[in-house]
């Protein structure tokens, strides 16, 4: 920690609401009970794509106990997102929503989804991404199933020229499945009506964000809905996107009664929202001396039967191969594809996980058979602080895009080069056997490795409201959602920091939109940094006003004053002093507020956290499984505020990243478009057995435009486990797998592929 910086940052100190927590008095939405509500149970499509010609719901509406139907010819015709009425009489994925009905019970309510009589008249379908781009491919939706009629494409120099230059051309292509985000709270949402105001308790990732749909889809004025989020129970940025919030609001209406709607686990697979699936081609063009002059990634991009989040998702996809590795001529290309599987949506880390996988995986193999050491390689290559060559294009007066295409800008920092040599040194690199999968014993080891980028923090506009409340407590307001990451505690250690208070004289208030400044949703690793600039902002002028009342209460000019451990004291005679609940307690009729929004960002560099990771694994080449031993996780993510909080982070993310390169996948019948493993007994999370031990080192760069110097963490720990993986299985087998998950069958079969010749 840089020594300029106060005593509380770079402290682990215990995250906000905790206790409640460990205790189970923590209340999540599925604990709240409301008097008088009801349950909510929604009918799903049995089929992958059909239209409804006809529904009766009269007998599901006289069942005893039933308050309230809602079907497709009744439904209010706003909309959800643009591709997402209310209730629609076409469905286009297996556990699409059909009707939803509100009873006194569970019970009664999934009986009477059973009375509901419907009449469907079966489409064609198409599960298949690449099947789904080809002419006379079923459509999704009207338009077509390539989303917006185009690819994304995103290029910089001139890629013909580049592989025009190069003495070797390398093209892979890589396979990553949907998978779900396995949050142990399923979907769940609670609404209430008072007159024409609506109140929604939902798990969320941004209340205001929410409060926003609502209003669009209800066709009412948003300042006549309140959102609530309490607890959550894990966020990944998977619990948003879909109808439930607003089958829940138009149920409770029509009932007059307040109406909960919470999802099974199966409905949470199904019909929640999963990973993208994804097949990326990686073209790159290299000298003999490893000098790359030319990449070009493609990427297919299987969205299912819904947009969601999809635009910004294919566009991440594409980072690693735009900017990771210094070169002049680069190209990407990003398909985002409606096909009739369950939606796909935001999921940590969004695309990145997926291209980084296939250009992480091909760089290894240019690495090697080149001949030169794939770390050396990466030392070789990788960007540096000055940024990409060529020339910037944005102008000097706007603020860069933390996922830049142009060259000719820099990095406010980059610690990519410390997160190689460290991790390298952590692990053991240079010290490892070679060749790693020699020898009889059916039991292989490899060493393996991966570096990465992710946009470092700046997002949306910014708010904070701090105010010195009566007691001498300083209450923080924020609207941002802590979606289980500690993103309060991080805020509010900020906060006590800036002041020069204690952590515990800092109240958060947060996610709660009648209550709080309106603020983003909690994704893409921004609130640190973004809303963190808008809690120091707002400390620092908050700061400023106690220190200006308590110049008049002791008789002395503001600027020989400071606010030190709590008090306002002079700095001559440090024994004079003033207590902050004093200086409350004098202005309680005039209680000191302030307001601070910022528009995070830089006009001057690009910022974005970076790191790189080594694991070694094991394969049994007689059974197929892949064990990994050890695990290395060096990352730059500026000035760590909370060591605890972020070792915590770095741990999780490579946990839940484990499941995805080696277990999970959402497996969809081609015949009919059902999902095959909708619980997580088919759905295979790794558990606590599976995770190894993990070092996690945090690399000392200092960013100049982030909060203290922090920048993003949340989801780079996602991006390099996958590519990592692969790596040290190629190192241990020495044959590279191309499709994820990488389970025992698909070790198996590609040594008889082998061996085959």
């Amino acid at each position: 920690m840089p020594t300029n910086q106060p005593s509380i940052i770079g402290e682990s100190l215990p995250r906000l609401r905790l206790p409640e927590a460990l205790t189970g008095e923590a209340k999540f939405v599925a604990d709240i009970k409301l008097p008088g509500m009801l349950h909510g149970k929604v009918l799903r499509s049995p089929y992958a794509h059909a239209r409804i010609a006809a529904i009766d719901a009269g007998a599901a509406a006289r069942l005893p106990g039933v308050h309230a139907v809602l079907t497709p010819n009744d439904a209010p015709h706003g909309r959800v997102a643009p591709d997402m009425p209310i209730l629609d009489t076409e469905v286009r994925f297996v556990g699409d929503e059909v009707a939803a009905v509100a009873a006194e019970d569970e019970e009664t309510a999934q009986g009477a989804l059973g009375l509901i009589e419907v009449e469907y008249q079966p489409l064609p379908f198409v599960t298949d991404a690449r099947f789904a781009l080809e002419q006379g491919a079923p459509p999704v939706h009207a338009g077509g199933n390539l989303v917006g009629g185009k690819p994304l494409t995103l290029a910089r120099g001139d890629v013909d020229e580049g592989f025009a230059q190069a003495d070797r051309i390398f093209e892979e292509t890589f396979t990553t499945p949907a998978h779900s985000p396995a949050s142990l709270e399923p979907r769940v949402a609670i609404a209430a009506w008072e007159a024409d105001r609506l109140t929604v308790w939902k798990a969320s990732r941004g209340v205001h964000m929410d409060q926003r749909s609502l209003a669009m889809a209800l066709e009412i004025p948003h300042e006549t809905i309140r959102v609530i989020c309490p607890h959550m129970g894990a966020g990944y940025g998977g619990k948003d996107e879909t109808r439930l919030a607003v089958l829940a609001a138009v149920l409770a209406q029509r009932a007059r009664r307040p109406v909960k709607i919470e999802l099974t686990r199966e409905e949470e697979i199904v019909a929640g929202r999963t990973r993208h699936a994804t097949v990326t081609t990686v073209k790159v063009g290299v000298k003999n001396d490893g000098a790359i002059t030319a990449i070009h990634a493609t990427t297919i991009m299987d969205t299912g039967a819904y947009i969601a989040s999809g635009p910004g998702v294919v566009r991440r996809a594409g980072q690693g191969a735009l900017y990771l590795y210094r070169c002049a001529n680069v190209r990407y290309d990003g398909y985002l594809v409606y096909t009739n599987r369950p939606a796909a949506g935001s999921y940590r880390a969004l695309g990145a996980p997926q291209g980084h996988f296939a250009l992480e995986a091909t760089m290894d193999k240019i690495a090697l058979e080149l001949g030169i050491d794939p770390l050396e390689f990466r030392l070789r290559n990788h960007v540096g602080l000055e940024g990409q060559p060529g020339r910037r294009t944005t102008p000097d007066d706007q603020i860069l895009d933390s996922q830049p295409v142009e060259g000719g800008v820099p990095f406010s920092s980059n610690g990519l080069r410390q997160c190689l040599e460290e991790g390298a040194r952590a692990i053991g690199w240079q010290a490892r056997q070679r060749p790693q999968g020699s020898g009889p014993d059916p039991i292989k080891r490899g060493v393996g490795m991966s570096m990465f980028l992710y946009r470092g923090g700046p997002g949306a506009p910014s708010r904070a409201r701090l105010r010195l409340d009566p007691d001498g407590t300083v209450e923080l307001v924020t609207g941002i959602v802590d979606v289980g990451e500690g993103a309060s505690t991080v805020l509010a250690q900020m906060a006590a920091a800036e002041l020069g208070v204690a952590y515990d004289r800092i109240r958060v208030s947060a996610a709660d939109t009648a209550s709080t400044p309106v603020a983003p949703i909690t994704a893409g690793s921004t609130v640190t940094f973004s809303s963190g600039l808008a809690v120091r902002q707002a400390a620092s002028e908050l700061k400023s006003r106690v220190i200006e009342a308590a110049a008049g209460m002791l008789e002395l000019e503001p600027h020989q004053l400071e606010l030190i451990d709590g008090s306002v004291t002079t700095r001559a005679a440090p024994r004079r002093a003033i207590d902050l609940a004093e200086v409350a307690q004098r202005t309680v009729e005039s209680p000191l507020e302030v307001e601070a929004s910022v528009m995070p960002g830089s006009r001057d560099s690009v910022v974005n956290s970076f790191g790189a990771h080594f694991a070694e694994v094991e394969v049994d080449t007689g059974t197929g499984q892949v064990r990994v031993l050890r695990y290395v996780a060096a990352h730059d993510s500026g000035v760590i505020i909370n060591p605890a909080l972020a070792t915590n982070q770095v741990e999780g993310g490579v946990g839940q990243m484990l499941g995805f390169t080696l277990t999970e996948e959402i497996v969809t019948d081609g015949r009919t478009g059902a999902t095959l493993n909708g619980s997580f007994l088919e759905h295979k999370c790794p558990t606590i057995l599976d995770v190894p031990d993990i070092e996690v080192i945090f690399v000392d760069v200092v960013d100049p435009v982030g909060p203290f110097g922090a920048k993003a963490l949340g989801e780079p720990p996602c991006v390099g486990v996958a590519p990592t993986i692969v790596n040290a299985i190629y190192d241990a087998i020495g044959i590279r797998i191309h499709d994820l998950p990488v389970t025992p069958d698909r070790i198996l079969n590609a040594i008889q592929l082998n061996e085959r010749g």
